[in-house]
């Protein structure tokens, strides 16, 4: 989806510290996460995902977050918004 909306320099599997990224723009310093219910339905890993996005904001990362049906249904809106960030980390 990334490629064909034209976005270049992302990463899947980017590591930060101890965490890894679903999707990760390095140079921009944005990752971006999927969230799903099956994964999130763990406590433990709901709060595991609040603590790695508190760790990214402290070190200067843009997290955006979205669901497998923004993905799906919404996919203009989802990249929409990734370019918006891209945009205002160069401005």
């Amino acid at each position: 989806m990334l490629g064909d909306a034209g976005l270049a320099g992302w990463r899947c599997g980017y590591r930060v510290d101890r965490y890894e990224l679903d999707f990760a723009f390095p140079a921009e310093r944005i990752a971006i996460e999927v969230d799903g219910w099956a994964w999130h339905s763990d406590v433990e890993r709901f709060r595991h995902d609040r603590r790695r996005q508190n760790v990214l904001v402290l070190a200067g990362w843009t997290v955006l977050r979205f669901t497998w049906h923004d993905l799906t249904v919404r996919p203009d809106t989802v990249t929409a918004q990734i370019r918006a960030a891209l945009v205002r980390t160069v401005a």
